[in-house]
């Protein structure tokens, strides 16, 4: 199955699985014309609503990145890799949104989740 979720993260469900589908784009595990599995499917392999996977490729769908196709399913648009530059600082800017989010409904200070992210950057990538 494509998708995973975290029930201890305060990130809701859809945008875990839109962030998956992102992830999964970008390191090349899905491509251009790959179908996703249904929304039934999601839903009854997770254990969620049809709703909550229908939000996440309607926000998908709506950036460019899906494309449904009405009695075929969904697959990843041609649009769907993000190359320019744009693209990659507003993907980053999300993700540090998201974790700040979290961080702080956690009750971590700002400043805690930035001293986080410079140590396992050191750690894993030697300082790079």
């Amino acid at each position: 199955m494509l998708f995973h979720l975290d029930s201890a993260s305060a990130i809701p469900v859809y945008v875990q699985l839109r962030e998956q589908v992102l992830h999964a784009i970008s390191r090349g595990s899905l491509r251009i014309g790959d179908q996703l599995p249904t929304v039934r499917e999601v839903a009854v392999a997770l254990a969620i609503n049809p709703n909550t996977v229908n939000h996440a490729y309607a926000a998908l769908e709506r950036e460019g990145v899906l494309v449904s196709k009405r009695g075929r399913g969904t697959f990843i648009a041609g649009g769907g890799r993000p190359e320019d530059d744009a693209a990659r600082i507003t993907r980053l800017n999300d993700i540090a949104r998201r974790a700040l989010g979290e961080t702080r409904a956690f009750g971590f200070a700002p400043k805690e989740l930035i001293d986080a992210v410079a140590r396992i950057a050191r750690e894993d990538h030697g300082g790079e």
